[in-house]
């Protein structure tokens, strides 16, 4: 089992006790309470950053059900999952695109990324007014702030467009509530915050430090909101001045990436730690829900988790033949008992065949667990990381800008990287892509970002960005419109503002 100190390191030695209680109070206050020097008393800093890496790896941002319907389930790849009377609500919502601004995973979500920018806010605040802001370990931390910060802000953006913005210290409820701000104003934070965070933070931290942010997941996040403006020139500097440096590499074989042997490997640019212990088997504090909310839904053995966020049938088909990332990407299960056990049904390398009833066509494979951890441990695998950044995203990225700048002959390198990595040691597999094409090669990469990150975040962000999304999904059966490419407002905070936040058009 993975032992590495990382974020419980020397440098939080002296914080260790408000990390893990008086801090936990803290972190649990509602982000439009009232904010007081008392919730937590001689805080250090460390202590502060310790627990945004905690409320990164939480329930409502990257671990549970509001992450997985706002950044998986609205794509035509992925679906609620479990069974129909398990969250109904939430399957007309996000499945059907039934919008409604009273539905909790919405405010659940908004309120984990404030809960986070306002955090961070905390600590900039707390390194400005240090007497030692220039120590480097200081400049690191706010480094760490700021990629958290504009982490978040990338978030709230891309679901709603105009959020509020606040970007200092909040110590009562009030100061924080204010009008929206535009896009391109969040925008304009987010390259900000990550431009300081790239001077800020160190290509590497030592084995010690494993799973703090690094220069390379700052430059990679900026890639991605790049991209997500289609802003081609910068969205491939970035992507190469990743690429470039020499940093990561794909040595990690795909059955493997998504196994505890795969975390940290070389592809990672960015992963969230989770750990168990013999006396901290499914303890939150250091670990995280993330397999257990989309672990098989069964019983006896095959009661791992609650069945939420499942492959559709789609999603199956969209692989190339033998493409062994079909095998890493989908878990199979039986639907009965009774049903025989067969190679379709059977998955590599444990040989389990799981049952259940749950209502879609494959479980994730990238939350599927070690039998013989489920045995040391629970079922639940709350030990397993969360990969949020991974080196063929860049890769992809890369590739996807070059193209789109009229760099064939490189998007073309970037491209055949990744499926070399696919294909692995065979042969007779996802041929190389060889057309200069510019609209053919648009299509491949395109097809490649789907399946080298099936079931992982933001495929719908992929359509929405392409100008795809109202074609593909409603060729899909769902019922999206133009106007869900962003979400209603949580009808609890517009409450709160007291008129001050306005509701998104058309809802």
């Amino acid at each position: 089992m993975k032992l590495r100190n990382y974020i419980l390191s020397t440098l939080l030695a002296g914080a260790t006790t408000l990390a893990l209680t008086s801090c936990n109070d803290f972190l649990d206050r509602d982000p439009l309470g009232q904010f007081t020097e008392d919730d937590a008393p001689n805080a250090l800093v460390g202590g502060k950053m310790y627990n945004v890496y905690y409320l990164m790896r939480s329930y409502n941002i990257t671990a549970g059900i509001p992450a997985f319907m706002i950044h998986m389930v609205r794509s035509e790849d992925s679906e609620k999952g479990s069974n129909a009377g398990d969250g109904a609500d939430n399957a007309a919502m996000w499945d059907d695109f039934e919008y409604t601004a009273s539905n909790g995973t919405l405010g659940a979500y908004w309120g984990q990324n404030y809960k986070i920018i306002y955090q961070c806010n905390e600590i900039l605040d707390d390194l400005e007014k240090s007497e030692n802001k220039e120590d480097t370990e200081n400049i690191r931390t706010k480094g760490e702030a700021l990629f958290f910060r504009a982490y978040c802000y990338f978030n709230l953006v891309r679901a709603w467009r105009e959020v509020p913005l606040v970007t200092f210290k909040v110590v009562e409820a009030a100061d924080a509530n204010v009008p929206k701000t535009t896009a391109d104003k969040i925008y304009e934070q987010i390259d900000k915050d990550l431009s300081e965070a790239e001077k800020c933070l160190p290509l590497t931290w030592s084995s010690d430090y494993t799973g703090r942010a690094t220069w390379g997941a700052a430059r990679s996040l900026h890639a991605r909101t790049y991209m997500m403006r289609n802003d081609w020139d910068n969205m491939y500097n970035a992507a190469t001045d990743v690429i470039k440096s020499g940093i990561y590499n794909l040595n990690t074989p795909v059955d493997k990436v998504f196994t505890v042997e795969g975390e940290n490997c070389g592809e990672s640019v960015f992963e969230l730690q989770c750990e168990a212990t013999d006396a901290m088997k499914a303890d939150l504090s250091i670990g995280s829900q993330f397999c257990e909310v989309q672990g098989v839904r069964g019983a006896g053995d095959w009661n791992l988790g609650w069945g939420w966020h499942m492959g559709t049938k789609l999603m199956g088909t969209a692989f190339e033949a033998g493409d062994p990332r079909k095998d890493a990407t989908l878990l199979y299960f039986r639907r009965s008992v009774d049903d025989p056990i067969t190679p379709e049904n059977t998955n590599k390398p444990y040989g389990e065949s799981p049952v259940s009833t749950a209502m879609g066509a494959y479980f994730n494979k990238k939350a599927y667990t070690e039998p013989e951890l489920r045995k040391k441990y629970t079922k639940a695998g709350f030990w397993v990381n969360i990969r949020l950044i991974r080196y063929p995203d860049v890769l992809l990225m890369g590739a996807e800008a070059a193209n789109e700048k009229g760099l064939p002959a490189e998007a073309l390198g970037y491209l055949e990287q990744v499926r070399a990595h696919a294909r692995g040691t065979l042969t007779d597999v996802l041929p190389k892509v060889t057309t200069t094409n510019q609209s053919e090669l648009r299509d491949a990469i395109r097809h490649e970002r789907r399946v080298e990150l099936g079931l992982e975040p933001d495929r719908f962000y992929d359509l929405v960005r392409w100008g795809i999304a109202k074609e593909v999904l409603q060729a899909a059966g769902k019922n999206y419109q133009d106007k869900n490419a962003l979400l209603p407002l949580p009808q609890t905070e517009i409450d709160k503002s007291n008129g001050v936040l306005v509701q998104n058009p058309n809802y």
